[in-house]
């Protein structure tokens, strides 16, 4: 149930119809946009709505039918903006962030870093803890590896976002980090994402292999259920038949959670497809899509990747890419900063 409140209401108003919807079995949320006030009664509670549109400057009383309250486009009626070192993911804005698969050196990350501000690239991405589907596969540098990412992105004025696998990281992660990246294989962790709930830091929750549109709105709302709204959702591609490329870009995904959600929606083309000539063109499309950001892996040297190089661009090539987008953008009513 939401509450909406009128521009007159007073916060002793806000307070009086939280502590009411509580008193009905309700867990109160209070969310202040701009144009309006509305106060969130999670729970699947039977009560008259009527009794609420009598208390003092309610303007208005919704019903849900949604599970993600929270997440729910009814809930909000503008789009949820997040900006993190400059960069917008949402509303009329397209965020985009680069940086290598994996954490390998010191010299490594300066490099592509060094390469990729020229091409106005403000968050870097790399991965410290790597969950691979070999056990004897690269696992990352851990702490080491946020020690070394966090040091580069400072050097070249960026912010950082690397993945996060556990509870147990979430102290650490919070001394290096900007933004916490929940991977498609945690998505349903939900020990781990009501804890990033209690985090002011923006949380990018990548769609699951196999996960629907509801699943991943769902797991969204587990973070915001714990007061973190700084919810940006990342469609990365999901198992299908074809094994021609690593997954499927599903791009659908892209005008299906606007419809159903506020929060902004991004696309990892290097994860979708696995191919680096296949980059370009899917993150192309997933712009002329409407999508609120990009996240593509790009790699100095990427021949010589420790993992995943041949879906990692050449910084050349993510400046070309970034030349296109930028043109791209505007026909769809967005803007790339």
């Amino acid at each position: 149930m939401l509450v909406v409140m009128s521009r007159r209401a007073t916060e002793e108003d806000i307070k009086r119809v939280a502590e009411f919807l509580e008193a009905k079995g309700f867990k109160a949320l209070v969310s202040h946009g701009k144009a309006r006030t509305v106060v969130h009664g999670i729970g699947v509670i039977e009560v008259d709505q009527r009794d609420f549109e009598l208390l003092d400057n309610v303007e208005e009383v919704i019903r849900l039918t949604s599970n993600y309250k929270l997440a729910a486009r009814e809930s909000q009626g503008e789009d949820t903006i997040i900006e993190v070192n400059g960069v917008k993911f949402g509303g009329k804005y397209t965020g985009l962030i680069a940086g290598p698969c994996t954490i390998e050196s010191y010299e490594q990350m300066d490099k592509t870093a060094q390469q990729l501000e020229e091409s106005n690239v403000k968050i870097l991405r790399g991965g410290a803890f790597k969950p691979r589907t070999s056990p004897y596969a690269f696992q990352g540098l851990g702490e080491e590896g946020l020690k070394i990412i966090r040091s580069v992105a400072d050097n070249h004025k960026m912010a950082v976002t690397s993945e996060i696998m556990e509870v147990g990281q979430i102290e650490m992660f919070e001394k290096y980090v900007d933004i916490m990246q929940v991977g498609a294989r945690n998505m349903q962790n939900f020990n781990l994402l009501k804890e990033l709930g209690h985090v002011n830091k923006p949380v990018i929750l990548k769609r699951g292999l196999s996960s629907t549109y509801e699943e991943l709105l769902m797991s969204a709302e587990y973070i915001m259920s714990g007061g973190n709204n700084q919810v940006i959702l990342c469609e990365r591609g999901i198992r299908t038949f074809e094994k021609y490329t690593r997954n499927t870009l599903d791009l659908t995904a892209i005008p299906v959670i606007k419809k159903l959600s506020h929060l902004p929606i991004i696309v990892d083309p290097s994860h979708a497809t696995g191919l680096r000539d296949k980059v370009e063109p899917m993150s192309r499309a997933a712009v002329a899509a409407g999508c609120d950001g990009l996240i593509i892996e790009v790699h100095y040297e990427p021949d010589c990747a420790v993992c995943d190089g041949a879906q990692s661009l050449y910084p050349w090539q993510y400046n070309e890419l970034y030349k296109e987008i930028k043109q791209i953008a505007p026909i769809v009513g967005k803007e790339i900063l």
